[in-house]
């Protein structure tokens, strides 16, 4: 239950609520089935399988948003209504108007919903009321904000807010680069982007690159000549490695074998490996967040 990306969000210090009202808001929004005539469902599913909302370790607590899509491709649609649509012209002698393509597409897609295959994901959120940190383990803001739109709709309240650096990722990455080291506890790793800010939007990458001197006399021409850093693969204190995106995304984040041979050395059961997984993970994260967050400046006062 390793996470490997992170859309970070920040919460008061502390979020004051109490665990038990949390579950019992969660489960407003519990996860059903998705209905044969509906085309997605979506809802609050046990992160570990026992039954509850919310898994909660060492005042850590994870949850998880199950989605469930019917897929029902456009092109089975099209050929359908193409079909139709052929008959009734032949039936009323002129082709079915703008209006009546419409309806029928509508009644089309009724009754081929019910036997469209349906495909689930589930995506996690771990919680850190104390210290304020609610990161989503989504590929794209669109997942996470799907997850945060839940819980806004099922919680009485939630004080969640972006974070806000004092340094821009593209200017902290663009100064690391150009320094040819990373931050304190940061080292730079092999993965590289840069992007014009131009129209045509020219890209140079470095992918499992050894960013050394000659490559790094490269990239401060292409920071002279006006690219901009959009993604850097960084590790932090040998613990984790990860790809810092311009966006303040945290992608392709990977944990040390050390730290989860650790946890397997640690568990003889399977809940037992979830419960030294997870404790390990945010243990972890929970130091990385403030250390990543001081190599970008710091949060920008508002956002406290």
């Amino acid at each position: 239950m390793w996470f490997k990306n992170l859309q970070i969000y920040r919460l008061p210090t502390p979020w004051n609520i109490d665990l038990a009202k949390f579950e019992e808001q969660l489960a407003r929004g519990p996860f059903v089935k998705c209905p044969s005539n509906q085309p997605l469902s979506r809802g609050w599913v046990s992160p570990r399988k026992d039954g509850a909302l919310v898994f909660s370790l060492d005042r850590q607590w994870l949850i998880a948003l199950a989605v469930e899509q019917r897929l029902l491709p456009s092109s089975v649609v099209n050929e359908e209504v193409k079909e139709r649509a052929e008959q009734i012209e032949e039936q009323q002698g002129y082709a079915p108007g703008r209006k009546q393509l419409k309806e029928l597409r509508e009644r089309v897609t009724e009754e081929l919903m019910p036997r469209a295959f349906t495909r689930r994901r589930s995506t996690f959120v771990w919680l850190d009321p104390q210290n304020g940190w609610c990161c989503v383990d989504a590929a794209s803001p669109a997942k996470a904000e799907e997850v945060i739109e839940h819980l806004r709709h099922c919680l009485d309240e939630f004080p969640l807010k972006p974070v806000h650096t004092q340094l821009s990722p593209t200017t902290a990455m663009a100064d690391w680069l150009a320094g040819g080291e990373g931050p304190a506890g940061f080292t730079i790793d092999r993965d590289c982007e840069l992007k014009a800010v131009g129209e045509e939007k020219a890209a140079v990458r470095y992918v499992r690159h050894p960013l050394g001197d000659e490559v790094s006399d490269e990239i401060k021409a292409h920071l002279a000549a006006g690219k901009l850093p959009t993604k850097l693969a960084l590790t932090w204190n040998d613990r984790i490695s990860f790809v810092l995106s311009e966006k303040l995304e945290i992608k392709r984040l990977a944990f040390l074998d050390l730290l989860k041979e650790a946890a397997e050395k640690n568990a003889e059961r399977a809940d037992e490996q979830f419960d030294a997984d997870f404790a390990l993970m945010t243990g972890e994260l929970s130091r990385f967040m403030p250390a990543l967050i001081e190599a970008l400046g710091g949060e920008q006062p508002e956002a406290l």
